[in-house]
Parts: structure tokens; sequence; C-alpha cells
């Protein structure tokens, strides 16, 4: 079952007003380290790139050769399987870094995760070579990398652990409080999750269906949980919601 601290205590601060990857100024004579968004944007062969909702980025088996950092909107991983079932590993938001398969081989290799545009998406992406000799010339490229893959690594982790809630009711619950953490806007009413977001977009994430989904959420809206306004959910108190299946 979810636990009260499952997703809400570690909510996003406010952001950076210049919003993601934006730098602060500098105090006077202070050196600032580039962003990862920078180092990405100078790179030869560097490009922007805007994805429609629903269309895939990469499939499975598809070749190796770029890296992406999402800019705007999310992204979902998801494993498919020989059984044809397909699994969400991930959920990345904005500023997360993706498609580092390429990096970890010496040689050509290909992706074994299916990516797809959960929202519309802007997103830089980079050869994997240029980004390989970046490494090279700079340790502290490598290590910004590094430190992108940790945290694409520990939204892979919080994912597997929502979706091993065998109760359907707990597994949503549990997705709606990383959605909180991830995505989720303060209000005066709560916690509004800042993507417009399907009955049948939740249920393909967290392995259910439509019907479902739709039921379950009714049942969160009568119990005075959750808000739902133009695809926009609104968490009342995400403490109270996971106390709801604790």
């Amino acid at each position: 079952m979810v636990g009260a601290s499952s997703g809400f205590s570690r909510l996003p601060s406010t952001p950076n007003p210049g919003g993601p990857g934006s730098v602060t100024s500098p105090s006077p004579g202070l050196a600032v380290a580039p962003t990862l968004l920078e180092v990405m944007r100078a790179l030869a062969g560097s490009n922007l790139e805007a994805i429609e909702r629903g269309k895939t980025i990469f499939f499975p088996g598809d070749p190796a050769e770029k890296v992406y950092l999402l800019r705007r909107g999310a992204v979902r991983l998801s494993r498919v399987y020989e059984s044809g079932e397909e699994i969400t590993v991930a959920l990345l938001r904005e500023n997360s870094l993706f498609g580092v398969l390429s990096l970890l081989t010496g040689q050509r290799s290909d992706r074994f995760y299916h990516a797809v545009a959960f929202t519309r998406v802007e997103m830089v992406t980079a050869p994997a070579t240029s980004v390989r000799r970046a490494i090279e010339q700079d340790a502290s490229v490598g290590l910004l990398l590094l430190q992108g893959l940790s945290s694409r690594i520990l939204q892979t982790e919080t994912m597997i652990e929502t979706l091993t809630h065998r109760d359907m009711s707990s597994r949503l619950v549990s997705f709606l409080l990383v959605l909180c953490r991830d995505f989720g806007v303060p209000s005066s009413e709560g916690i509004t999750i800042d993507l417009r977001l399907s009955h049948q977009a939740i249920a393909e994430a967290i392995g259910s269906t439509r019907v479902t989904i739709t039921r379950l959420l009714g049942d969160l809206r009568t119990d005075g949980l959750v808000q739902i306004d133009r695809k926009k959910i609104t968490v009342f108190d995400p403490i109270a919601l996971a106390k709801r299946f604790s």
C-alpha cells in the first residue's frame, strides 16, 4: 500500500524565474559552471526538436546514435516484452537526460526502450559522437551527464515501485503522488499536476484500462480527494490521498 511519504515529501521547490536551464546572474568575479542544457546546445550537430503528444521518439531496436535532453513536456519510457506487454519504466520531466545507452558502449548499439511524447515536448538532441568527444575533452561534462543519468535512474526506480502495487487503486494513487512530486504546481486548492492527462494515457502508463481509471478517478473525486478540470488533476491534500490507501 501507499505510505504517506510516497512522492509528496520531495515536491519540487518553486522553479527559477528564468525557467528550466536558466542561469542565475553570478556575483562579480565568480565563474558560473555551464548547465547541462548549455553544454548540449553547444555540441556539434545539436538540434532543437519538437514532438507532438503521442508520437514516438524512438522504438526498441532503433540505432542509439543520439542523446536527448528534455526541455519542455514529459516523455514516457517503456519496455516491450515478448508477450507484447508494454511496461512504463519512467515518466521523464523537464531537464531529464535520456537515450544515453549510446554513451555506454564503444560501438553502435540499439535502443531497448520505447520513448513516446507523453505531452507535446521540446528536446535538445546531440549526436553521441559529439557528446563522447566533449567528455574526453572536459571531465566536467562527464560529471554533468552522470548527474543527469543518476536522476533518470531514480525516476525509473520510482516508477517500478509504483507498478509493484497489485491493487489498481493503490497503483493509481502512487502514480498521482509521483506526478505531484515531478509535475506539481502548488495552488490555494492543493497541488495541480501540470499535465493534461486523458484517462487513456494514465491507463497506459500504469498498465490498466481506460474504464477502470475512469471509475477510480470518479471514486477519488466523490471522496473529495481530487478535482479534474480540462484534463488537469488537482490533488487537494497529497498526504490525505496517501493515507486513504495506507
